[in-house]
């Protein structure tokens, strides 16, 4: 498994911007996919976006579309997730996940169960 630790959450006013950083260590990064999730008070957690080993390729759910890019800098092990057009209901513990690209072939994983690895969490808290 590889370790995984967040930060960059914080506290913005709506329509205001954050990138969240993923910073990993442990094993070969660029083997890894990449996930963000997201979970609220009272919620489960929730698929936010996902980027392939080598950051060629991403996808989102569609709440975020256009306003969340997700991407990676395998020299760093790092995956990034920024947040524009922010709104009080992304207000949640953004955690960052991992699993084995070649679990996967070339699909990106999407799911909960489809990730090893897991950050510790950090919070996003956007006012109205």
């Amino acid at each position: 498994q590889v370790q995984l630790v967040e930060s960059g959450g914080g506290l913005v006013q709506a329509g205001g911007s954050l990138r969240l950083s993923c910073a990993a260590s442990g094993r070969t990064f660029n083997g890894y996919a990449m996930g963000w999730f997201r979970q609220a008070p009272g919620k489960e957690r929730e698929f936010v976006a996902g980027v392939n080993w080598s950051g060629d390729r991403t996808t989102y759910v569609d709440t975020v579309k256009g306003r969340f890019t997700i991407s990676r800098d395998n020299a760093k092990n790092t995956v990034y997730l920024q947040m524009n057009s922010l709104r009080p209901e992304d207000t949640a513990v953004y955690y960052c996940a991992a699993e084995a690209q070649q679990t996967y072939g070339n699909r990106i994983p999407a799911a909960q169960a489809d990730f090893g690895s897991w950050g510790q969490g950090t919070q996003v808290t956007v006012s109205s």
